[in-house]
């Protein structure tokens, strides 16, 4: 196993429910500790320079009460901005998105290390919850988490995120970031057989065959 791809043992994941005022929601919850200061993982989860350096190109208002837009993928409000420890934001994609929200805390350990967590809680159509489960998501942080580690240690993704996501090492990444959905979606409570199920699901849409 590459280094990189044995970045899926540093995170810890969970798998929850949250009643929410437009119905149960999903929630995953993602952990990692960093070797870098808190003031210093703030900045690069909210500076937009640098979250484009390990994430997404991001434009808008970035400020409380704000909205943003990642290129390609979600926008929404800024919700709760506490520097240098909580940001909340709404998180929206598509037409018709329905209530998701993603909230960062930060927890210093120390001067130069820095637990990370995300949460994120989201109305989900019941069909994609039966099909995919938590990694259809989860997967995605994952990713997320694996680039911010990277850039905060002086590192980059070899050759580049979209390239590197169709290499065999990004592909055996993805794989095992589903698997390890699967092992948080049976502790906490579904049955061996739906979380199989999930995770080949999840799988086939991240690293399809061919």
């Amino acid at each position: 196993m590459s280094e990189i791809v044995d970045q899926i043992n540093h995170i810890h994941r969970e798998v929850g429910t949250r009643e929410v005022p437009e119905g149960e929601a999903r929630t995953i919850l993602v952990r990692r500790t960093y070797d870098a200061a808190i003031k210093d993982v703030w900045d690069a989860c909210t500076d937009p320079e640098r979250i484009g350096r390990w994430f997404l190109p991001v434009s808008g208002d970035l400020k409380l009460g704000g909205h943003y837009q990642l290129e390609g993928n979600a926008g929404g409000e800024i919700l709760r901005c506490e520097p240098p420890r909580l940001l909340a934001v709404s998180w929206l994609f598509g037409e018709n998105p329905g209530f998701s929200e993603v909230e960062v805390r930060l927890t210093a350990e120390g001067e130069e290390r820095t637990v990370f967590e995300l949460e994120h809680v989201a109305v989900v159509p019941p069909g994609m919850w039966d099909q995919f489960g938590p990694g259809a998501v989860g997967v995605g942080w994952d990713g997320g988490l694996l680039g911010l580690g990277l850039y905060l240690s002086g590192g980059e993704l070899p050759a580049g995120p979209e390239a590197w996501q169709t290499s065999g090492e990004g592909r055996e990444f993805m794989t095992r970031s589903s698997e390890a959905w699967g092992v948080a979606y049976a502790a906490s409570g579904a049955s061996a057989d739906v979380a199989a199920a999930a995770v080949r699901a999840t799988t086939e849409f991240y690293v399809p065959e061919g």
